[in-house]
């Protein structure tokens, strides 16, 4: 719980220095809610050291489901989601219009696929990824009409992450979230912290 405080703290304190230095040098305080670059980075291509993934690139539709899910306490509630608890405060403040507004901007990001950073047997992942294809696609392209996101190009880092907690019930548990329950269930057919590794070193293979 204590490192959950401080990453919520340090990531607050962040939004604070942006805001302090804008009106340093003669320019009015942000008004807006644009401050998604301070934890995922410049141009959104994620911050390992943040745990914050790359957004540029994510489907709009997709991007907005999980604000608005941060925002309304669907996602990042569960007391062992510590960068979902992170995530949840920043979106709290955001309105619809606001959503629609990062959206935007967000969109306008090029997209570069995320560096490498695991090396597991693809192999046997592929084998596994038979499972995720059904919605997310032989590619990993994703599938607006079953809500399945890319994966492609996506942090493996955070791929493995939201794995395990789909695997351990931390995330898509909320009474209100029906695609994490269906995420839930599908993590399951991954039998243990290898066989994740192993899907997501598959991925990696995709979409480059």
């Amino acid at each position: 719980m204590k490192k959950q405080i401080l990453l919520v703290t340090l990531m607050l304190a962040s939004f604070s220095n942006i805001t302090a230095q804008e009106s340093d040098v003669g320019l009015a305080a942000a008004t807006d809610d644009r401050y998604c670059t301070t934890c995922h980075g410049a141009e959104g291509m994620g911050n390992i050291a943040l745990q914050a993934p790359r957004l540029a690139g994510m489907e709009a539709w997709y991007l907005q489901r999980q604000l608005q899910n941060f925002r309304d306490g669907i996602r990042g509630a569960h007391p062992d989601d510590a960068h979902g608890l992170a995530m949840q405060p920043m979106a709290a403040k955001l309105s619809d219009a606001s959503i629609a507004d990062i959206i935007s901007w967000v969109g306008s990001w090029k997209f570069t696929p995320a560096a490498i950073t695991i090396d597991a047997n693809a192999t046997l992942g592929r084998t596994a990824y038979q499972n995720c294809a059904t919605c997310h696609g032989a590619a990993a392209q994703g599938n607006e009409a079953l809500n399945a996101p890319a994966l492609a190009g996506q942090n493996d880092w955070y791929l493995i992450a939201q794995l395990n907690n789909f695997r351990n019930g931390v995330r898509g548990s909320h009474a209100n979230d029906s695609f994490g329950a269906q995420m839930q269930t599908m993590a399951q057919t991954l039998s243990d912290a290898q066989a994740v590794l192993n899907v997501v070193s598959y991925i990696n293979t995709l979409g480059r």
